[in-house]
């Protein structure tokens, strides 16, 4: 197991899941559970997955107002998952609140709360003429850390081409985790901003997250070890 390598189980369902992770041997590795999963069986599937040795990033990206974030999160902290993200454009005062209900909600080790700055679905044309956010992408994820960083978060979601840039504004100790990971013969898919596990690591990642490379590969087992290996190593075969 790499506790620095999370696996994004994109399936709709547990059974699926259960079946993926029993067919190729990954039982123990970090996994990311988000919304589909999520909305689907509910805080059910936490535990099973914790029952099995799972470390859990709950992806959920929260965006609302502080009050309503502080319960969500309250309710979450319960489950005893390791990682929880927001949006960080919901503003420094819902990130505070975020913090409060997952210290108030915890019964052991608060789970690390990590502000997503901008999806790596997004390209610098949609954030200026879309969202009307000026500035490049770079410096938007910088300011946006250092936002949620001020408002008591550990950490950011964000591309891997941002991460050097958030540690230089934020410091080695505030947490970078990078989807949009890809073995180097994988294709993008819908994400933009990607990288491979190697450059990751070299270009300031904590954590990366990893789905369709491994979940549709041929042999996710073999491929889920490469991603170790170039993680590791910075090997490419």
């Amino acid at each position: 197991m790499n506790e620095k390598i999370y696996l994004a189980l994109d399936f709709p369902s547990w059974q699926e899941t259960k079946q993926f992770l029993d067919t190729n041997h990954l039982h123990g590795v970090p996994v990311k559970v988000g919304m589909e999963l999520f909305y689907r069986e509910g805080p059910m599937i936490i535990e099973k997955l914790k029952q099995q040795n799972h470390a859990i990033f709950l992806d959920l990206k929260l965006h609302d107002i502080p009050t309503t974030v502080m319960r969500a999160m309250k309710n979450i902290a319960s489950l005893g998952i390791d990682m929880i993200n927001v949006h960080a454009l919901g503003g420094g005062e819902m990130i505070h609140y975020a913090k409060e209900g997952l210290v108030s909600g915890s019964i052991g080790e608060v789970p690390k709360l990590i502000a997503v700055t901008i999806l790596t679905s997004m390209e610098q044309q949609t954030l200026n003429e879309q969202l009307r956010i000026s500035g490049n992408v770079v410096d938007n994820a910088a300011y946006f850390a250092s936002v949620a960083q001020d408002n008591g978060a550990d950490g950011v979601v964000c591309s891997v081409h941002e991460a050097k840039s958030v540690k230089s504004c934020c410091g080695d100790a505030f947490l970078t985790v990078t989807p949009g990971i890809r073995l180097a013969e994988s294709d993008k898919n819908d994400q933009k901003r990607i990288a491979t596990p190697s450059f990751a690591k070299d270009n300031g990642s904590d954590f990366i997250v990893i789905g369709r490379s491994v979940t549709q590969a041929t042999n996710p087992y073999k491929a889920y070890q490469q991603v170790v290996k170039e993680w590791n190593h910075g090997i490419k075969e």
